[in-house]
């Protein structure tokens, strides 16, 4: 034996692909090889010239170790910086069965609600901790992060109010990335931001106004009376809160806001270099049609019992299109699954008891520097000391010697240094911090401390009194509570979820061991950058890659989810184009098939979008579009265009739309959602894309969670390069000084950056190449299968899809009745996520399967799809009634099946089609939801704890 053949660096690819199949595969399609495959189903014309410029691949155990070194060069100091991050404990029950677990984390987005009662119920208590906490009746299941949430509230508030006028106030006390992606939103909005003291925000004509409680230097200052002269003049008002914080204090909606928003981080998720974390957003009733984002509402199913859903999807902003103020679309619903679950494990009493502590732990602080005779510069404050020194040169022995004792401060201004406790201080702290502030060695700290929160300010009602914050305390019983949740959710962790324009594939173990790290973890976002070597080489790293694959120049990491790449993408584009003396160009062309973010985006830029048709076979109307190019010739800003197409095709005009749009003086934005069919095979740079974004959590196997995160990272050329992004608080290395931010965060979602990172380490250059075949292997074999029973929508090249397919069912509709809705939810009972429903044409299902299914897994699907065929074919031929049948039935639950049964069709047949099922039979806890009655009786908070039962 050759010892040199024993050791194998392509281990993973083989993981994440199914090799053995490829002969099989490729004989179902009619092909000989793999190159011959890729040849006839890929136009010549836009093929990379070269290959890919990657690594060679690292086995698991290498890839992993690799890493390790890479993040041991992050320096974990204890944090005290604050401004919305602190350092948390996550519960360690949660941290095992929730963040690091398959059947929470690889689920979509809860679309088929029957299969998502779990994950519905963890965002709804997320809702409910929410509304308790906030005073107000109805909240989101997350936004991205408090930033972004409060450039949302600007926009709604613009939107319900009733002030004509373009000003906005804003609070003097925000955190600066706050405003920083404030001013990004208000400019292409047309609104002035005035920024000032809050005590004076009455004294002019605003449409909306956002304070900050509590301040960024740590004040908590009573608004109660400011709001309510604002309420007066009829100006919308939003307030950005401390979650942990209003433990104590006065809700938002009792202090007469209209709207609160901020960060859940405290909630038990680590502050991870600035992200992920899920944003709040809670608002008075009459606001809930025009909020962003998703909310969870409480329906019923077609039994009469309580079911879950997300609730006025139709209100939902990028379903608006052009008429859109947002164009938000993935969210954090993992991470709001994770603090809504940290309320559910210490209840209002372990919740109050850590607020308590940080509060006492600041309080006595602060008492020890009075008692020295330092001054402390707020008498009012909930968990930062700020520090006056009087000089420059005080200040800065006070900032190094904290720093020499392992402590990161927050330097406030020249002379003002500030100490932000939080749930991990001790008492040990206290006694550094104390040597850091004062040069000496020994203090005794009272146990007795009065806290510095006026008794005006704390609140009078209870919070969090559901049975739901009260009944899971043990961690048994927690335990017990999360298993029950992830059993009523069908994730990837039982079978395949063929979600098109999605890109649902594996998430592997070992891309995801990283993620809780504490070298990636513990690790504040305005951490001094000598401590953050670790994540600058992740972040080099990860450039160098994608620049390879795509051909770009540069690359921005900071949007933290598709729609904001799209959003950054477009920005650098418009940006780039006022530097030159072209801000007039206003114009955004887009293909009918667009998905709705698109437009959404252009919208919220102040483009003006005009619509390109689409030919019989799904393309761009190459000759529409070079009409309507040259007719705008002169305000032509960009196209948004997506390729492969919306349809799942690789259109051969790519290169000459681009051309079109370049020679009428436009740039093109290319959208990044299929780009798993790109990888290896062109690059969008090299075709004449100028932007890109780029779905991390699609491509390069960050998984959905259920809803989020995401991380929409964008590639450009370099004469785009300087207009990314920029941040008020961290030099990001690619954009201009004075461009401002879109994420709170410099590098948005940077913790869960090293998925990717494992996953382009492990597949190496041959890996990748390999992926892209695969994605398209897969994809054209199911589409050959099922064009025996069904039309298969839009081909290209060779009657070929490329990663994806689209199922025709409207002829079959047309005959039986039977609907899109119902194949989708008859497929849960065969135990699959239906693909995506209706998009782009009304009337289908679009499948990808991806390249990490195997052929044992498809085949499975296949027969499903083909078996609900002659179901429908049943109903067609009156062998069963039209309102009878599996399918308009579907999906069958444990207590239909063992109940009275006066159907027409066997309770095997309902619940055991094919023998495939009795293997792993998945048990929809819910008939089908009825979604009218859920939006027209909208509850979005929790029900009383006899509904759960079941």
């Amino acid at each position: 034996m050759k010892l040199s053949e024993l050791f194998n660096p392509n281990e993973f690819a083989a993981r994440h692909l199914s090799f053995g199949d490829e002969a099989a595969l490729l004989e179902a399609l009619g092909e000989k090889s793999m190159d011959d495959f890729v040849g006839n189903t890929v136009p010549q014309s836009i093929r990379m010239p070269s290959e890919l410029n990657l690594p060679e691949a690292l086995t698991e155990a290498d890839a992993l170790a690799k890493l390790k070194g890479i993040a041991s060069k992050n320096v974990i100091n204890k944090s005290y910086i604050g401004l919305g991050y602190y350092p948390t404990r996550v519960p360690n029950v949660i941290l095992r069965n929730v963040l690091e677990n398959p059947g929470w984390y690889t689920a979509y987005t809860p679309y088929q609600a029957e299969i998502a009662q779990g994950r519905l119920e963890a965002l709804l208590n997320f809702q409910q901790v929410c509304i308790d906490l906030t005073g107000f009746p109805v909240a989101g299941a997350s936004l991205l992060d408090e930033a972004t949430a409060a450039a949302e509230a600007m926009a709604m508030a613009h939107r319900v109010g009733k002030v004509k006028s373009e000003r906005f106030f804003v609070d003097e006390r925000v955190y600066p990335q706050t405003l920083d992606v404030m001013k990004t939103r208000a400019k292409y909005f047309g609104f002035e931001l005035v920024v000032g003291d809050f005590a004076q925000a009455d004294e002019g004509e605003y449409f909306g106004a956002l304070f900050q409680y509590v301040g960024k230097d740590g004040d908590v200052q009573d608004l109660q009376d400011v709001i309510g002269r604002l309420k007066a003049k009829g100006t919308i008002v939003a307030v950005a809160a401390d979650i942990m914080s209003l433990v104590l204090l006065k809700s938002p909606a009792e202090l007469g806001a209209d709207i609160a928003l901020g960060n859940t981080q405290r909630f038990g998720v680590p502050m991870g270099f600035g992200g992920p974390h899920a944003a709040y957003f809670a608002f008075k009733d009459e606001f809930k049609r025009s909020a962003p984002g998703r909310i969870i509402g409480v329906s019923k199913d077609a039994s009469g019992k309580p079911a879950l859903r997300m609730a006025l999807s139709t209100r939902e902003q990028h379903i608006r299109r052009e008429k859109a103020t947002s164009n938000i679309c993935t969210a954090q619903a993992l991470l709001a699954n994770l603090a809504g679950m940290y309320a559910v494990y210490h209840g209002p009493e372990g919740v109050k008891r850590i607020a308590n502590r940080i509060h006492a732990l600041a309080s006595a602080f602060a008492d020890a520097l009075v008692s020295d005779g330092l001054n402390v510069v707020h008498k009012v404050f909930f968990d930062t000391v700020t520090v006056d020194f009087g000089s420059k040169e005080k200040a800065d022995q006070v900032f190094a010697a904290a720093l020499e004792s392992g402590y990161n401060l927050r330097r406030v201004n020249d002379t003002q240094v500030a100490a932000a406790f939080h749930e991990t201080s001790a008492y040990e702290d206290l006694v550094d911090l104390y040597r850091a502030f004062t040069g000496k060695d020994t203090f005794t700290f009272a146990d007795d401390v009065k806290g510095r929160l006026n008794a005006e300010l704390l609140r009078q009602d209870d919070i969090l009194q559901h049975p739901v914050f009260n009944s899971y305390h043990t961690e048994h019983e927690m335990l017990r509570y999360l298993k029950k949740l992830e059993d009523r959710d069908l994730a990837m962790n039982r079978s395949m979820i063929s979600l098109g324009s999605c890109t649902m594939k594996l998430n592997a173990t070992a891309e995801m061991l990283p993620i809780t790290w504490a070298e990636f973890t513990d690790i504040h976002p305005y951490a001094p950058e000598a401590q953050t070597a670790g994540y600058r080489e992740l972040l080099a790293d990860m450039e160098n890659s994608l620049k390879a694959i795509t051909g770009f120049d540069a690359i921005s990491f900071q949007p933290n989810s598709g729609a904001q790449g799209e959003y950054s993408g477009m920005l650098s584009i418009r940006r780039y184009q006022e530097a030159n003396g072209e801000g007039h160009r206003n114009i955004c062309l887009i293909p009918k098939s667009a998905h709705g973010t698109n437009p959404a985006t252009a919208a919220m830029l102040g483009l003006k979008v005009v619509v390109v048709d689409t030919d019989e076979h799904g393309n761009v109307n190459i000759d529409d579009l070079k009409a309507k190019a040259e007719q705008y010739r002169d305000a032509l800003s960009a196209i948004m265009i997506t390729y492969p197409s919306t349809h799942g095709v690789y259109e051969e005009g790519i290169r000459d739309i681009c051309r079109i749009i370049h020679e009428n003086g436009g740039q093109v934005y290319m959208d990044g959602a299929n780009l798993n069919a790109q990888i290896g095979i062109m690059q969008p740079a090299e075709v004449g894309a100028d932007v890109l974004h780029m779905n991390l959590h699609k491509t390069f196997c960050i998984p959905h969670g259920g809803g989020g995160p995401g991380v929409g990272p964008i590639g450009l050329k370099a004469h785009l390069a300087p207009f990314a992004p920029g941040h008020a608080l961290t030099d990001t290395h690619s954009a201009s000084a004075d461009q401002t931010a879109v994420a709170a965060a410099a590098f948005g979602s940077a913790s869960i950056l090293p998925i990717t990172w494992m996953y382009l380490t492990m597949m190496g250059k041959q890996g990748m190449e390999q992926a892209t075949r695969w994605a398209l292997l897969n994809a054209n074999y199911v589409a050959k299968r099922l064009s025996e029973d069904y039309p298969i929508l839009y081909t290209g090249k060779n009657g070929r899809v490329a990663h994806e397919c689209i199922v025709d069912l409207r002829p079959l509709k047309a005959e039986s009745g039977i609907t899109e809705t119902d194949i989708a939810k008859r497929l849960m009972d065969y135990g699959f996520h239906a693909p995506t429903v209706s998009f782009p044409v009304a009337g289908t299902l679009m499948i990808e399967p991806t390249e990490s299914e195997s052929k044992a897994e498809l085949d499975r699907f296949i027969a499903a799809l083909k078996q609900i065929k002659q179901e429908v074919l049943k109903v067609e031929r009156g062998e069963w009634p039209k309102d009878d049948n599996p399918l308009v039935n579907a999906p069958h639950t444990a207590s239909d099946v063992t109940g009275e049964w006066a159907h027409p069709y066997s309770r095997e047949e309902a619940v055991f089609p094919l023998p495939f099922v009795r293997e792993h039979k998945f048990w929809p806890s819910v008939k089908r939801v009825d979604e009218v009655y859920g939006d027209r009786n909208l509850v979005c908070s929790c029900l009383p704890i006899d509904a759960y039962e079941d």
